[in-house]
């Protein structure tokens, strides 16, 4: 047979992709057959291209969709990318500024234009990266969260939230981001630990010429102060209580009110109260019906309120010159260093601002009762379990979720104001000092409608100038329907035929099976389509969910592009191969991957050795001895012979690789599943099967087994590297399937995992092994054969098993002689080496000894390190597994070492 001596990925990965879309392999359609399978994609950004994170999430998803369909299922993934709200407006005005425009500039049609455009030139980027790496979508059924049948949904969901009263107006405290000019939802502004300063700046007592000292992180919001608060019970302050205060540079009066939530231990115990740009002080002004004053503008500079001084300036720079205006009029104190933690926006890391806004938001509480429910219930598992119970904390303390942002590209919200009515709601919030609304009614607000059609007149004044709120939605609330709108829900559920081809495919495939994900998106993404399954489908949307790891450098720092310390896998699949790239990230252990350029070569060598050992195999069958052997015929074949201990073995150790294969996807250990593989391939049949096999490469029993345990391990491997496991399978000289793909997974026959059969060959290889360790020891070349070894066995079968693979000892071990003594049935097999003429005694005493000074010396360092409590607490965690590792390897060295010593005596 011609099989090239090397395997090349290029050759092979763009032909068999092409080969399993064009035969229709990844398509799937509803039948009452086969039971379902189905996975939606985490739908990338439109605007992204491949990393390393979405490698290995996709390489897990694609390994699941081909185990399952090998297994009998009808399979299906469904691909698609999400339009990604700011993500997307951001490029597309990074391009629109290196020529000299703004979206404002083009206006809101002209640049939701711009972005189309965009997105259908660029936008499949990523999609054909996907199908690099050989992902087994439905490319067919690829769907976008701004397509026409997708905003339906979307507009349908929002419109029956609103008429339930679960969507509402409102005036809260939201994370602004400056930069990007919009609302954040609580999860979208991540905090981040940064040193800064606390500021103590004296308040003037009222008619009086003592003062108090506040404590802040923030001066310049110190212009929205309209309370000072102090904790009840703190004794040095309540006289205080009642009194009033003068706000520094201002001289506005602050009434100085009291409050539990205040912590005496902060600063002085006494603080300042801003509740239009704090989370705290917004609750505090509403226990104690303050009024709130903006100071900081939309974009981050200062308004009219911070004074003549201030106003225009950035809110940072607004700190430093205020600092040194108050230092000046001695109304500064002291400043301290502070750590403490600020969210940041999740898409361009500006420091958010809090700010009190007119927002949408829902009612996440009425919601979560459910969600909560089938998670402790057990409807929907977590696989680490850990991630349940972080879920189920989330879900008890969930707060609503504001869905309003104040861009341009995105799903628009249906609602519809009375431009008269509004204007004038506008003017009266024009007011410098506003009470705190939580709720706003539609009546006071202008709107008149929420629906996805215009009226024609305001029911209230008559008038006809009707507007469309300017909002648009979350990205997340489009995508919390994922799992049932990419079945073109609500359409489908609306159709009354049984016969619907979208009808039947959301009946079928929906609830889908299993959701894979990073763990930073489980708030964002997978708790909301939960809660969004069970209220618009009435079930959940998936039973499982796989929380994989993170990719990380060898120091333990996630991979990005900013850091520079990102490894591009489209890079990698160019230089080492697809197969290559996935074998690596899947078998990495733990549950955050540590991932270098070092550890692709893993993969790399794994793939070069599968395509070796598969070429040895098959240039050297002979196809009139091949017999299609069932499991059955190789039960009886192999259960009474000793003639054959080492195909009873390998056959043994694959039926227990199968079945702990299947024991393991059900679990998602992924990367136990691979290093089962790795183990089984590698050291049980590269390198002892099949160089036994070499010495009985006529035999046909010894051929058939060769060619049945590569076919099953061809089958095992497909689902993590598919391409070099597809060109080996079409060079099979006997098979039934087109391709891998679509040929039945294994079945483990228990009746052939012989414990028994196991302990006998692994007698049979024991003297090889120990002759090995004896030349590894003693700097003994291959090449040098040893002259005379002693095997005494306990009882007659051993003897004789041993004797009939004597020949195979000899040439394994590279033996002269071999001297078997038989001994009683209760001892263990033991080998004697006489090592006369191999080398100096004395001379190799003096090297051992040499090298156990020095290991024992490397051992006391490293367990040094591992006794320093700073090292445990302040090293990676890679670092510390790596030195554990050493520690390891040090010890097993030692003892090895004293062994060759004894060896000697």
């Amino acid at each position: 047979m011609d099989i090239p001596p090397r395997y090349n990925p290029k050759d092979v990965e763009g032909k068999w992709f092409e080969f399993w879309n064009k035969k229709g392999y990844f398509s799937a359609e509803a039948s009452t057959d086969k039971k379902p399978y189905c996975i939606v994609i985490p739908p990338p950004n439109v605007t992204g291209i491949l990393h390393m994170g979405h490698a290995l999430n996709n390489t897990i998803q694609d390994a699941l969709i081909r185990y399952k369909k090998m297994k009998g299922l009808e399979t299906l993934w469904v691909p698609g990318t999400d339009h990604a709200g700011i993500a997307t407006q951001n490029v597309v005005e990074r391009e629109l500024s290196k020529k000299g425009k703004t979206r404002h500039g083009l206006g809101r049609d002209k640049f939701i234009k711009k972005v189309w455009e965009w997105t259908e030139k660029n936008g499949g980027v990523i999609i054909e990266q996907l199908k690099k790496l050989g992902c087994s979508c439905d490319w067919k059924r690829e769907r976008f969260t701004l397509d026409a049948g997708y905003s339906k949904a979307v507009n349908e969901v929002f419109i029956s939230l609103y008429n339930e009263k679960l969507i509402y107006r409102g005036s809260y405290i939201i994370n602004w981001c400056p930069r990007c000019q919009t609302a954040l939802s609580d999860e979208e502004a991540p905090h981040k630990e940064i040193q800064g300063n606390l500021y103590y700046i004296k308040y003037p007592l009222k008619d009086s010429k003592e003062y108090v000292v506040v404590a802040t992180t923030r001066p310049e919001t110190m212009f929205g102060d309209t309370a000072l608060a102090i904790n009840p019970k703190d004794k040095r302050f309540k006289h205080l209580i009642g009194n009033y205060a003068i706000l520094p540079i201002v001289g506005r009066e602050l009434e100085i009110i009291a409050d539990d939530i205040i912590d005496p231990e902060f600063g002085t115990g006494v603080v300042k109260v801003t509740p239009f740009h704090d989370v705290c002080d917004f609750d505090i002004g509403n226990r104690h019906k303050l009024k709130g004053i903006f100071c900081i503008n939309p974009d981050g500079t200062m308004n009219e309120n911070a004074t003549e001084n201030y106003k225009g300036i950035d809110r940072f720079e607004a700190r430093e010159s205020l600092i040194e205006d108050l230092r000046e009029r001695k109304l500064l104190e002291k400043i301290e260093p502070h750590t403490h933690s600020i969210g940041h926006c999740y898409r361009c890391h500006t420091i958010i601002e809090p700010y009190f806004s007119e927002q949408w938001f829902v009612r996440m509480k009425p919601l979560a009762i459910g969600a909560l429910e089938v998670a402790e219930k057990g409807k929907i598992k977590f696989y680490p379990k850990r991630w349940l119970g972080i879920y189920i904390n989330w879900m008890k303390n969930i707060r609503d979720w504001c869905i309003s942002r104040q861009i341009w590209w995105g799903h628009r919200i249906p609602a519809w104001y009375c431009r008269k009515c509004h204007q004038r709601y506008l003017e009266k919030r024009k007011t410098k000092e506003l009470r705190l609304p939580l709720e706003i009614s539609d009546k006071e607000t202008g709107i008149i409608h929420v629906g996805t059609e215009k009226p024609s007149i305001c029911p209230n004044c008559k008038s006809k100038d009707i507007i469309q709120d300017s909002d648009v939605l979350d990205t997340w609330f489009s995508s919390w329907l994922w799992p049932f709108a990419v079945f073109n829900w609500p359409l489908a559920s609306q159709q009354s035929t049984v016969h619907s081809p979208q009808k039947k495919d959301l009946e079928y495939f929906y609830p889908t099976s299993c959701l894979v994900t990073a763990s930073e998106i489980i708030f964002f993404w997978v708790a909301r389509m939960i809660m969004a399954g069970l209220k618009f489908m009435g079930d959940i949307p998936f039973s499982d969910v796989y929380i994989h790891g993170t990719v990380r450098d060898t120091k333990g720092r996630k991979m990005s592009k900013s850091m520079g310390n990102a490894i591009d896998p489209l890079t990698i699949i160019d230089k080492y191969g697809a197969d290559a790239l996935r074998f690596s990230l899947i078998s990495s252990p733990g549950e955050d991957l540590y991932l270098s350029e070092k550890r692709i070569e893993f993969g790399r060598n794994f793939a070069n050795k599968l395509w070796n050992a598969s070429r040895f195999i098959l240039m050297n069958l002979e196809n009139d001895k091949l017999r299609n052997f069932s499991s059955k015929d190789l039960e009886k074949l192999l259960a009474d012979s000793n003639s054959y201990s080492a195909e009873s073995w390998i056959i043994g150790e694959l039926n227990q690789l199968i079945e702990d294969v299947d024991e393991l996807f059900a679990l998602y250990r992924f990367n136990d599943i691979v290093n089962r593989l790795y183990d089984f391939f590698w050291h049980k049949f590269c390198d002892w099967y099949i160089e036994i096999a070499k010495i009985d490469i006529q035999d046909k029993i010894t051929q058939n087994v060769l060619f049945i345990v590569l076919k099953a391990i061809l089958k095992i491997l497909h689902p993590f590297i598919p391409f070099i496991t597809e060109e080996i399978w079409q060079k099979l000289p006997i098979k039934k399937e087109d391709s891998i793909l679509m040929s039945p997974w294994p079945k483990a026959n228990k009746k052939l995992i012989n414990p028994k059969k196991k302990e006998q060959f692994e007698n049979i290889i024991k003297p090889i092994k120990e002759v090995r360790n004896f030349r590894k020891n003693h700097n003994i070349s291959a090449s040098v054969a040893i002259g005379q070894i002693f095997i005494e066995i306990p009882g007659s079968t051993l003897t004789t098993i041993i004797k009939s693979y004597s020949n195979h000892i000899k040439k394994l071990a590279k033996v002269d002689e071999i001297i078997i003594h038989k001994v009683s049935s209760a001892a263990i097999l033991k080998t004697r080496i006489t090592p006369k003429g191999l080398f100096d005694f004395d001379k190799e005493r003096v090297r051992l000894n040499k090298q156990l000074e020095k290991i024992s010396s490397e051992l006391i360092k490293v367990n040094g390190r591992l006794s320093n409590k700073k090292f445990l607490t302040q090293a990676p965690k890679a670092i510390i597994e790596q030195t554990e590792k050493k520690q390891e390897e040090f010890k097993l060295q030692i003892k090895g070492l004293e062994k060759s010593l004894e060896e000697l005596d």
